[in-house]
């Protein structure tokens, strides 16, 4: 379980295709104890450290998450969210998370005015009926609150701090983000 409230960004360190999976090596936080088998929201993936050393982690997808999710668009230098699973003492600072990405959905529009913006996304019609206006929604792990809703598109806003601290900023219209209905 997350929480949705991004801990760091790390960039890709590697990414390479094995038997039909992919292993993606990321830069590892500095302040950041890692275990192996230790669950980390990356970009909103539940994923698996299988290995680590001093600067890097790395996690393995299979096909049926790289077809469900960015994961296979990941490639040296792309900016990923993190987040460490929760603890039994950890605060939750916004809702749950799983981490089961529900679709890759494409940016429709990112409107920026004066420091935050307006994110509008595509929803396939099979998961319209599970969103509501103003409630949850996690996108590349973040957790946000539907702002508007139109007959196929959610839009949620963005504060100048998620905008600077995720990789929420550098979306636009036409990128493609993970999106778990809550």
């Amino acid at each position: 379980m997350f929480s949705g409230i991004i801990q760091a960004t790390g960039k890709v360190a590697t990414a390479s295709t094995r038997g039909g999976c992919k292993a993606v090596t990321i830069q590892r936080p500095r302040s950041w104890k890692l275990a192996k088998g230790q669950s980390i929201s990356v970009d909103g993936i539940c994923s698996t450290v299988v290995k680590f050393d001093a600067k890097t982690f790395q996690v393995e997808y299979m096909p049926e998450t790289l077809s469900k999710t960015t994961a296979g668009d990941f490639h040296t230098g792309t900016l990923l969210n993190l987040e460490r699973s929760l603890t039994l003492q950890d605060y939750i600072d916004d809702h749950l998370v799983m981490g089961h990405v529900d679709a890759r959905v494409r940016v429709k529009s990112f409107d920026r005015a004066k420091g935050s913006a307006l994110l509008t996304i595509e929803v396939p019609a099979s998961l319209r009926k599970f969103l509501a206006l103003h409630g949850s929604v996690t996108l590349n792990g973040v957790s946000l609150t539907i702002a508007r809703r139109g007959a196929s598109t959610i839009s949620v806003a963005l504060i100048p701090h998620t905008l600077s601290h995720t990789n929420m900023g550098a979306l636009t219209a036409g990128s493609w983000v993970n999106l778990e209905i809550d």
